[in-house]
């Protein structure tokens, strides 16, 4: 490949070993705050490579920092590394089959997001050495976003305060920078406690909790229709009190997910939730505890950043499959509805194409297509400093998230050339902040601009403190 950009050769250096890593993530899944084999992982990795490590980031034991160079900006580049419960499944086939009954899996693709992130810092460390430009790359491995809101602590907790700019990627279908929007978001424990009677021969003494958690749900379905659009309100049951019927349940909880595009509207909402809640033991005769569990704010944008982003994929082209990837991801396309390979299409304005199971090219910014919202803790990050964030294909077109099938392609080589691209266009993007400043302080007045314009105010309470999980033996 001719006039490249020689941070491309330096990530080519690296890809081996942390094409490894992502393997050896992929065999150890954990779930949000108990990735301890995952953090060990890559903090051997960054010692192996250079880095100055730093573990406990936070106050959490699988939050782990490596840094490398002298001098200038901070440049953070974040990793994640979590699985998902219940998504265990044997790599490199396309049927349903756990490797673990009833066991974790990567069904999201963090084993790759944590090794590429990784992957372009060590190339970055290479040039920042190599060229003598002042500047620091830090790679932060956090932990927990599916549910845990880690990165919401790290940024509460000073962590980015002296990052000048961030830059964070995730595995997709599509090649593209990806969608500024994002669902803000709190996750609450509501628990009633209640007296617990004989059903039948005294239910008047009964007071019961399980009462108030339905009074409590056929009330927030009625506080549905007066939230604002985008607002999405969902529950699970933890305790539904026990199983007999015959005895008056005494206790019973339930966690409530509340999410809205605007973080002031999303917070105005919790309140109304609360209050259902409260009514719900008044008319039960309960007492009520009301204990936040994780919280993450809606994505800030940065044109800036998301500028220097897309000229980096330009640069880059589509990711480089081979018909041996295109063959299995035909096979994986063969387990979904044809819904889930039109949405994929439709979120990027497209029409589905016949026969193109993986996308070997680079969607324009901002594609007008439908956006599916989500919620994510980068969105915190990018509050804190100026971010932008990539996706790159990694699995066949139309896999769902949080599927057995995103496990299943976790080790692919399809997923690791996505996996070293992502690498390259994040490298890319750094060099260039680090080499212009003009750059970097533009995507930081904008950022500064759009703070002004809309005040940050945390969704997490100032006492709430991350699970701290016991290390397993070991």
């Amino acid at each position: 490949m001719l006039n490249t950009p020689p941070i491309w050769d330096l990530v080519e250096r690296h890809r081996e070993d942390l094409e490894g890593l992502a393997d050896r993530v992929w065999e150890t899944p954990e779930t949000l705050y108990a990735e301890f084999r995952s953090a060990d992982a890559h903090a051997a990795m960054l010692r192996a490579k250079g880095f100055r490590v730093r573990e406990g980031i936070a106050g959490m034991p699988t939050a782990v920092a490596g840094e490398a160079g002298e001098g200038g900006p901070v440049i953070a580049i974040l990793g994640e590394y979590d699985a998902l419960p219940g998504l265990s499944q044997v790599a490199g086939i396309a049927e349903a089959r756990p490797l673990v009954a009833g066991g974790h899996g990567h069904g999201c693709g963090h084993n790759l997001l944590g090794a590429a992130a990784l992957l372009a810092a060590c190339a970055l460390r290479d040039w920042l050495a190599a060229s003598g430009t002042p500047g620091r790359v830090r790679y932060l491995g956090c932990p927990a976003e599916e549910g845990g809101a880690a990165k919401t602590f790290m940024v509460r907790d000073g962590v980015f305060a002296d990052v000048a700019a961030a830059i964070t990627w995730h595995p997709d279908a599509m090649t593209r920078v990806d969608d500024p929007l994002s669902l803000a978001n709190t996750r609450i424990d509501f628990a009633f406690q209640g007296r617990a009677s004989h059903a039948a021969a005294s239910p008047h003494l009964g007071r019961s909790a399980l009462d108030a958690v339905e009074l409590m749900s056929v009330g927030v379905n009625y506080l549905r229709e007066h939230a604002v659009q985008d607002a999405r309100i969902h529950y699970a049951y933890l305790d539904a009190g026990g199983t007999a019927p015959n005895v008056v349940q005494a206790r019973a909880r339930v966690r409530y997910s509340v999410r809205a595009l605007a973080l002031a509207e999303m917070l105005a909402l919790v309140e109304r939730v609360r209050d259902v809640a409260r009514g719900a033991a008044l008319m039960t005769g309960t007492t009520l505890t009301m204990q936040p569990f994780s919280a993450v704010s809606n994505m800030l944008v940065n044109e800036v950043m998301d500028g220097a982003m897309q000229r980096a994929l330009d640069e880059l082209g589509g990711v480089p499959f081979d018909d041996a990837d295109r063959a299995y991801a035909r096979a994986i396309q063969g387990t979904l509805a044809p819904e889930d390979i039109a949405a994929a299409y439709r979120a990027i304005g497209r029409t589905p194409l016949a026969d193109a199971p993986l996308c070997d090219y680079v969607v324009p910014m901002r594609p007008g297509g439908e956006v599916l919202i989500g919620s994510t803790d980068v969105a915190d990050v990018s509050w804190a400093v100026p971010l932008t964030e990539v996706l790159v294909a990694t699995h066949a077109i139309g896999t769902p998230a949080h599927s057995w099938q995103i496990t299943a392609q976790g080790k692919a080589p399809a997923a690791k050339k996505g996996m070293t691209h992502a690498a390259r266009a994040m490298a890319r993007t750094a060099e260039m902040l680090f080499t212009d400043p003009a750059l970097l302080a533009r995507a930081r007045d904008e950022h500064a601009e759009r703070l002004r314009a809309t005040p940050y105010r945390s969704p997490l309470p100032a006492d709430l403190a991350p699970p701290v999980l016991p290390r397993p033996p070991g």
